[in-house]
């Protein structure tokens, strides 16, 4: 196929929606890192938007279904990576989750989805029933659940906890009854408390300050307040670029990565919020499509499990900065400052037009 022919079989509603968030990312990191330590993250994020769009078009041309015959391989090339990670990984904040490769530093979490929503894929399509049973839930649970203790062990919950949207989608898309899932949801609300003592001290923190914020204003509950406060400074129009007051003066921390929403909300208010929303929502719809012009159930599961993660990142972080979720760490995708995100989530575009383009060569 010529690279002309391949470029034009894109699916350029989805690239255009991609590369307007992306946009709205560079400018409101460019905007948020003004005068500070972070001020060339702006132009980084460029870098990795323009090397994730020839990752997103490397994939495109791949046939997905060489991908799912290896999808074994590749998951023990995770879990590998994972435990490389524990041993040889760069110790940052407490927590051991990069590594460095070819000069670049990489969270080697974020690449364990794709691997996931293939596998999830694979393993599912094989299966051809209409209904799963017990076994076939507990063996992709298990699947699912070694890289997602491997990475809560690193410690980093919130994207442990990405995972789980994958496994999810993939249960209900296939076809579950209805005892099952009941049954499942019992099992979660006896498990959760117990699983609360072993959380870290700074996750259980991180609970309390989301039932009560104000229980310790200026330790646990201070970036919820602070976020909240510079979302609420926006009002319907916002204050303007560089004009934030909880941006600029330092309360809002880290305000081009996982808290980039506030610092957006804050400089571009209630309507800003709505278009950057829109494009979201957009973006999910346009994958779904996808998946519902999938030429076999393979190409279904990758495109829906796609939507799935994208839809649990934004519901959880914007969730976040307005104090309706706990804080976790977990980015925006597209807008959030940051390389292996960025280029996780041009990878899986990737394979969603991998999909795509199979209907069309079919």
């Amino acid at each position: 196929m010529s690279i002309s022919r391949s470029i034009k079989d894109l699916d350029w509603p989805l690239v255009i929606i991609t590369l307007l968030l992306c946009a709205l990312g560079v400018l409101q990191i460019y905007s948020a890192t003004a005068m500070t330590k972070w001020q060339d993250a702006w132009w980084k994020q460029l870098i990795w938007v323009g090397t994730g769009l020839v990752m997103m078009w490397v994939v495109a041309q791949l046939d997905y279904h060489t991908l799912l015959s290896r999808v074994f391989v590749l998951y023990a090339g995770v879990i590998g990576l994972l435990i490389a990670t524990a041993f040889i990984g760069n110790k940052v904040f407490g927590s051991t989750r990069w590594i460095h490769v070819a000069g670049f530093t990489l969270q080697t979490s974020e690449f364990v989805k794709i691997v996931l929503i293939l596998l999830a894929a694979k393993f599912l399509s094989d299966l051809k029933v209409k209904t799963l049973e017990w076994g076939d839930i507990a063996k992709l649970a298990a699947l699912v659940a070694v890289p997602m203790v491997l990475v809560m062990k690193q410690p980093d919950l919130g994207t442990s906890l990405t995972f789980l949207p994958i496994l999810i989608c993939g249960i209900l898309m296939a076809g579950v009854r209805w005892r099952h899932l009941l049954i499942i949801a019992g099992v979660l609300l006896v498990v959760a408390p117990i699983g609360y003592h072993f959380l870290k001290p700074y996750q259980k923190d991180r609970l309390v300050s989301f039932i009560n914020p104000d229980h310790d204003p200026k330790g646990s509950g201070f970036q919820v307040i602070q976020s909240k406060i510079a979302v609420g400074n926006g009002g319907i129009w916002g204050r303007g670029a560089k004009e934030s007051s909880q941006t600029h003066l330092g309360f809002l921390p880290v305000p081009h990565t996982d808290f980039i929403f506030s610092s957006f909300a804050e400089e571009h208010g209630f309507a800003g919020i709505i278009i950057a929303l829109v494009l979201y929502f957009l973006l999910i719809m346009q994958i779904v499509q996808s998946a519902q012009t999938a030429t076999d159930n393979a190409g279904l599961y990758i495109c829906m499990g796609v939507a799935a993660l994208l839809l649990f990142h934004v519901l959880v972080n914007v969730g976040m900065v307005v104090g309706r979720m706990p804080v976790t760490g977990i980015p925006l995708p597209l807008m959030s400052s940051g390389g292996s995100n960025t280029w996780s989530v041009f990878l899986m575009l990737g394979l969603v037009n991998s999909v795509r383009s199979r209907r069309v060569l079919d």
